[in-house]
């Protein structure tokens, strides 16, 4: 891939978050969060130096693990994909968000470990919002519980909600996914007396953020369409 390519593929995806985001009457910003499994640590540094790209999610431990040296620490790492307890140790340090919090076995060890670091970790509780077996998630029903135990562990800041919607044939298909958890989100945050920040929604890919923005999402994580070649994307 080369670097036309992906400056083309950068100006194509903001100007469609920019139009969905317009489309949807918000004036509030949506946060591009590109989603890195596929990209080099070259087309990361030539995207944040040049591009404006400010933040990456990273789905595997040992691929963040690997890229750690070559990324400027200026640009901001999510973790966006399924955390094993075992793993927590290796990225506590090195990431400013957790987009995949949906247990508590997995809670108290992002709090053990960030106790220890005496850091305190942003985390979004991972909604399964088509309530796949074959997904992690809390289902939509159990997140007020979940979201209320989380107090519990003084070193986690619950920031909001992710959720990764069932394929779709139809771009619309997705909203009803994406419209439950916005809806879930609000109404959990408006009886968070203590909290009076919105909450992030870390909702959208490649083939759904323009609905997802749509439902109100402030994150959307977007790879193959930033990083393929131009015709494969």
């Amino acid at each position: 891939m080369n670097v036309s390519d992906l400056e083309l593929n950068f100006a194509e995806v903001r100007a469609e978050i920019e139009a969905a985001r317009a489309a949807a009457g918000r004036e509030d910003e949506v946060l591009l969060l590109a989603a890195a499994k596929s990209a080099t640590p070259e087309q990361l540094c030539y995207a944040h130096e040049k591009l404006g790209l400010t933040d990456i999610g990273e789905n595997r431990v040992n691929q963040l693990l690997e890229r750690w040296p070559l990324l400027p620490r200026s640009l901001r790492v999510h973790f966006i994909g399924s955390l094993q307890t075992n793993k927590v140790k290796y990225i506590i340090d090195k990431v400013c968000m957790i987009h995949s919090l949906d247990n508590e076995r997995l809670a108290a060890e992002i709090e053990r470990q960030a106790a220890k670091r005496d850091l305190t970790m942003d985390v979004l509780v991972e909604i399964n919002s088509g309530r796949e077996e074959s997904k992690g998630g809390i289902l939509p029903e159990d997140a007020a519980d979940f979201c209320r135990a989380l107090s519990a562990y003084p070193h986690i800041n619950l920031r909001g909600f992710m959720t990764m919607a069932p394929k779709c044939e139809k771009k619309e298909d997705f909203l009803k996914y994406f419209a439950e958890t916005s809806s879930l989100a609000l109404d959990i945050w408006q009886k968070k007396l203590d909290n009076i920040n919105r909450p992030v929604l870390s909702m959208g890919m490649s083939d759904s953020f323009s609905a997802a923005i749509a439902c109100g999402s402030t994150v959307v994580r977007v790879g193959r369409r930033l990083f393929a070649a131009r015709g494969e994307n």
